[in-house]
């Protein structure tokens, strides 16, 4: 039986994490309510704008279950708006999030829209070298706990990290042709 990887579907560029999750063998399920996440096994939390997400999620009651989720073990990738969606802290603004990685990011600190730009990543570990990288409004990770480990960083500062099942990159992978990134994420389960 193939597994199916949740991706969250309230707003955001959450079809072309779904497309790069079945051009790796899996099933993908759009989450949009809590009962969506019944029988996922892991889950994928999009770019997008992260306070109309967090408003969404109050809306469908999707809080309680999006932590519980990241708490179970299974594996959890936010990107851009969905790696604010998972720190501890957020800036500029502040703003709520479901704190289910210790990480304090800044939203938008790579500027507008405009300032949006595709790069290779300059110092990955091992598996992550060499990366392409697409920054749009991208946050940028101030500061990380003592249980996260970063896996890459560009000019300097951390772009991917992870503390257990859960990962976060300041960038999306899902518009790059490179599928290391969802392909680690993904790697306990079988398609």
């Amino acid at each position: 039986m193939t597994a199916t990887v949740g991706v969250l579907a309230l707003q955001g560029d959450h079809e072309a994490h779904a497309r790069s999750v079945r051009a790796l063998g899996f099933a993908a399920r759009a989450v949009k309510a809590p009962e969506h996440l019944e029988g996922v096994s892991a889950l994928l939390l999009p770019g997008g704008e992260s306070s109309t997400m967090l408003k969404l999620i109050e809306a469908e009651g999707l809080r309680e279950p999006l932590r519980a989720f990241c708490a179970s073990g299974q594996p959890v990738l936010g990107t851009c708006a969905g790696a604010i969606l998972l720190a501890r802290d957020v800036s500029s603004p502040a703003q709520a999030s479901l704190d289910a990685l210790d990480i304090d990011v800044e939203r938008n600190a790579y500027g507008r829209q405009l300032e949006s730009f595709v790069t290779r990543i300059d110092d990955g570990e091992p598996g992550f070298e060499d990366l392409e990288a697409v920054f749009i409004r991208a946050p940028a990770i101030r500061r990380v706990g003592e249980s996260v480990s970063v896996l890459a960083r560009h000019d300097g500062q951390p772009v991917l990290v992870r503390a257990g099942n859960v990962w976060a990159a300041t960038f999306h992978p899902e518009l790059s042709s490179d599928p290391r990134l969802v392909r680690s994420v993904l790697a306990p389960l079988t398609p």
